[in-house]
């Protein structure tokens, strides 16, 4: 993962990923991009930066709000600068082609993660809670 900060006019071109984008707890007027059936509940930037990384992506962290963010918590701050093609203008990984591609494979990736799969450590009790919810719904039907 290269520091790109060297060559501003670079990143520039590089596309904007916020987590609003992915989460499936945002309306569309909220920012959402993608279906809600594909959508994550509560992605982070370190998680779409985790994934995108593993990926062979070249990622950098900012720290800029999602204008439609109305929640100023740590947690919903900060972007991720993803670079989709090189200077030449061909693409750096042929499985990301488009914004959408990115958005997709990111959205797939991160249920996949150690961190979304444990169910161990105490940061992870709003999952925990949205299951159980789940679960009681289909008991009362």
């Amino acid at each position: 993962m290269a520091h790109l900060t060297k060559n501003p006019a670079n990143r520039e071109r590089f596309m904007c990923l916020y987590p609003a984008y992915l989460n499936s707890k945002k309306t569309l007027a909220e920012g959402r991009r993608i279906p809600i059936e594909k959508a994550v509940e509560n992605p982070t930037c370190a998680e779409i930066r985790d994934v995108l990384a593993a990926a062979g992506v070249n990622v950098e962290v900012e720290n800029k709000m999602y204008p439609r963010e109305w929640n100023r918590d740590v947690q919903f701050r900060d972007r991720v600068r993803v670079q989709l093609k090189k200077e030449d203008g061909s693409l750096c990984n042929e499985k990301f082609s488009s914004r959408k591609d990115v958005m997709f494979y990111v959205a797939e990736m991160i249920p996949k993660l150690k961190t979304r799969t444990q169910k161990s450590g105490g940061g992870d009790t709003n999952a925990q809670q949205g299951e159980g919810g789940k679960k009681g719904k289909k008991k009362k039907k």
